[in-house]
């Protein structure tokens, strides 16, 4: 067994599309853990959606071994994260068991946003970190303009600054020397009682939860019992490995390695990220403090498109939810749509990959309402209420309300800056701070509603600053706003699962868009539909479907007019009539209509 000085425990972090798995692939390539003919590109991304999107979704974890020039044999553990804003809690559980990290910065587009908060997430830590420049290669790489960005945005030393191609494999050589000289080994007692910190876990159909852990005392064995520090829960473990693509049994587990352990765990609910393992016969003292909780900020209901597929959706989310500790939901109805179910998610993305993942890999047909934020009502009795679903808006009951606020942190080009000002004040954003980082770039902070970032405002900065621009957020606190609850009537009938809560100022547009939608998608009846957008009982919007006409006076040629009036009397009577009992038919794709921007 490697001794504990000759481990490396980090993990690579950067803003998007920077090239972590890129650099994941070349370390993995580099040390010939498998052959040539199994290397593919970004080879520890294993779902399909991360392939085809080039994203990362899940923090996935690697050992490789490294033979260094001073002659001794290295054990590196590395996790590559994702870069998204919406999963920056793989992030900050990956860093939770590393000593060091790799921050990766593009030659091209240098320091962005995000590149500074997962900085300071590894400051939190106490990580050592080695920034690398990667993408030397390109044509447009600014390597000196790079340099400056580092040592004046991240008050990072310029002379510990690695330069790499991850895609050409240029310079990897001289990474892996300074990850093996740069980065501590992990401090941790070998002979003190288990102490186990799980960072990660997922579900395999044959063999149960696959728990992902970081040693920080002691050792663990085959066979041993284990028990959760904060459940009390014991387990008897089957096997025990390391990550090397695949699982590769090693027997044992000892302080300072990252691996995993299968222990016939039923459920993913039985297992806390960020709980502490320990042994049976010889706890520790004090469980590791764990993580903080993943909290939903985006709402949003799910429905099948055939209400008789609710059972199946329903085991699709169950099993969706064993892979995926951070969605959660509970059941939920619609007099429109029937039975599903009410979804938290950690943003737009997540909610995106839920809908792909439901549709690809479980084959359901789905349809998901328009996303909402979280809101903190006072009722007129002085009770505090939150709610996310339109559904259980208490109207005429409410004193106040209140709706999350985020701190937006967005780096652009200084020429793009007055559109990017002008788009953050028209979603009622407040800026507090201004900072030009060189004479090319402007870093702007602006306080702004979590609800007016969800809908079109991350495509609208990037058309804005064709691309440049880039934006991370933190949620921060709830303040007072003006709440109101639009209700979408069709034949005087409201649907309620096109209902949805918003700011008072913005209520009148939003009905305007929700009804022209929807008279696009209801095809025309014998009589004519009223689509009305409603708050209470006051009307705020219309569209009309008009109806289809026949032309009932085709056989009266000339003679008196009043013969064509009687006839055209008895037609609108008709029609009339048909109203009164006409039930207007809504299309799914209507539904699906109304989530989506209108293209201009």
């Amino acid at each position: 067994m490697t001794e504990m000085k000759y481990k490396r425990n980090f993990c690579i972090v950067a803003h998007i599309d920077h090239g972590k798995s890129t650099l994941s692939d070349r370390l993995i390539q580099r040390a010939k853990i498998i052959d040539d003919r199994q290397m593919k590109n970004q080879i520890l991304d294993s779902m399909d959606i991360e392939r085809e999107r080039g994203i990362t979704i899940k923090s996935q974890a690697v050992t490789i071994p490294y033979h260094a020039n001073d002659g001794h044999d290295y054990e590196l553990n590395f996790v590559d994260t994702p870069g998204h804003v919406d999963f920056s809690y793989e992030v900050s559980r990956a860093i939770a068991s590393c000593e060091g990290a790799l921050l990766l910065i593009d030659a091209s587009q240098g320091v962005e946003s995000q590149t500074v908060s997962n900085m300071y997430l590894a400051l939190e830590h106490d990580l050592t970190i080695v920034p690398v420049i990667n993408k030397i290669d390109l044509p447009s790489a600014d390597i000196p303009n790079v340099k400056h960005q580092i040592e004046h945005d991240l008050g990072l030393s310029v002379d510990n600054i690695q330069l790499v191609s991850a895609k050409t494999g240029q310079g990897i050589d001289a990474l892996m020397e300074a990850i093996v000289k740069r980065f501590p080994p992990p401090a941790g007692n070998l002979d003190a009682p288990l102490r186990a910190l799980i960072f990660d876990c997922n579900y395999d159909s044959y063999r149960g939860v696959v728990v992902h852990v970081r040693i920080i005392d002691g050792q663990l064995k085959t066979g041993d019992t284990i028990k959760f520090m904060n459940s009390d829960a014991e387990y008897k473990v089957e096997q025990v490995g390391i990550f090397r693509i695949k699982f590769e049994e090693t027997g044992e587990l000892a302080a300072g390695d990252v691996g995993y352990i299968i222990a016939g765990i039923k459920t993913v609910s039985d297992v806390r990220v960020g709980e502490t393992i320990t042994l049976a016969e010889n706890p520790a003292q004090e469980a590791m403090p764990g993580f903080k909780d993943v909290k939903p900020v985006v709402y949003s209901s799910i429905y099948p498109l055939d209400s008789n597929d609710y059972e199946e959706l329903k085991d699709s989310m169950d099993r969706l939810k064993l892979n995926d500790a951070s969605l959660v939901f509970e059941k939920d109805n619609s007099l429109a749509l029937g039975n599903g179910f009410r979804c938290g998610f950690l943003g737009l993305l997540h909610l995106e990959i839920i809908q792909e993942r439901l549709e690809r890999d479980y084959d359901q047909a789905v349809i998901f309402t328009a996303p909402s934020v979280r809101y903190r009502l006072v009722l007129t009795n002085g009770d505090a209420v939150f709610i996310d679903n339109p559904s259980e808006y208490p109207s005429g009951r409410i004193r106040s309300a209140e709706e999350p606020y985020i701190r937006a942190s967005i780096i652009t080009p200084a020429e793009y800056i007055g559109s990017i000002i002008a788009l953050c004040t028209e979603k009622r954003g407040e800026q507090t701070n201004m900072v030009y980082l060189d004479e090319k770039r402007v870093e702007l902070t602006y306080e702004m509603p979590l609800a007016e970032v969800l809908f079109d405002f991350y495509d609208k900065l990037k058309s804005y600053s064709r691309g440049y621009a880039s934006f991370d957020y933190e949620v921060i606190e709830y303040r007072a706003t003006d709440l109101v609850k639009v209700d979408i009537l069709i034949n005087g009938k409201i649907v309620d699962a096109l209902s949805f809560l918003t700011y008072k100022l913005n209520a009148v547009k939003r009905a305007h868009e929700v009804c022209s939608r929807l008279k696009d998608e209801i095809s025309r009846q014998q009589f004519k539909i009223a689509i009305q957008g409603a708050i209470g009982s006051q009307i705020i919007a219309r569209e009309t479907v008009n109806p289809v006409r026949k032309d009932v006076t085709a056989k009266c040629y000339g003679g008196d007019i009043s013969r064509k009036r009687k006839l055209l009397e008895k037609q609108k009577e008709g029609k009339k009539r048909m109203k009164m009992v006409g039930n207007v038919e809504l299309p799914q794709s209507a539904f699906l209509a109304v989530l989506k921007e209108k293209e201009n």
